[in-house]
């Protein structure tokens, strides 16, 4: 399978995967931003509980990005969509991530790669980080408890974002795990806010704009 170019508008594709075809979306920043020299790779939530690139704060934080002038990068992990193969528990699913990242730092030679990923992405791009060593990592809901974080190496730009009424994701074992770990980061603490974030997208937008926008090449450009 021959991979595509990197697209200058939003367009769907699919790249060679490591056991077949990935679906891809890619997104270019918004027309009226300043573009930043950063591609962002999303990774979504579990894949047997519908997780999909499609998912709504995996939109929110990837149009979020689009506001700051960084193109980003969602898909589908195997199993989820078009996306061949079958859940792989994490371990494969690195793998997916890092082909797409291997894209593209190949298409785009010349930007700086950002990964983000929520709940079970979170869990996937932290255990990629240490080989893929992005310049900021986003990590919303990260599944500590429920997934193997031993060893992980997060970048020094790390932004972790948990809702205090998770369902799902125990809040105080995130914050126990930060603790435990002691890599530096930018902690965010939600009020209220269920795993998905219901009613609470607009929120997780401003986390995401107040976390990183320090963290950009051109911070004096970025208008949102």
């Amino acid at each position: 399978m021959h991979n595509p170019p990197f697209p200058n508008e939003s367009t769907t594709l699919q790249l060679a995967g490591p056991v077949g075809a990935l679906d891809v979306m890619v997104d270019p920043p918004k027309a009226d931003v300043p573009a930043q020299p950063v591609v962002a790779v999303i990774c979504h939530p579990l894949s047997t509980e519908g997780g999909s690139m499609h998912n709504k704060v995996v939109t929110m934080v990837g149009t979020t990005l689009r506001e700051l002038g960084i193109a980003t990068v969602r898909f589908n992990f195997r199993s989820v969509g078009t996306s061949a193969g079958g859940f792989d528990h994490g371990v494969g699913e690195q793998d997916d991530l890092k082909a797409v990242v291997a894209w593209v730092r190949q298409q785009r030679p010349d930007a700086t790669l950002w990964l983000a990923g929520f709940s079970f992405g979170a869990f996937v791009s932290l255990r990629a980080a240490a080989e893929l060593q992005p310049q900021v990592l986003i990590s919303i809901a990260p599944p500590a408890g429920r997934w193997d974080f031993d060893g992980v190496q997060p970048p020094a730009n790390w932004l972790v974002i948990q809702g205090e009424a998770d369902e799902i994701v125990d809040p105080q074992a995130v914050y126990d795990w930060l603790d435990q770990l002691g890599a530096p980061h930018e902690l965010v603490r939600m009020p209220e806010t269920s795993h998905f974030f219901h009613r609470k997208l607009i929120d997780l937008r401003g986390a995401v704009l107040h976390g990183v926008k320090g963290w950009l090449p051109n911070p004096e450009s970025a208008t949102a």
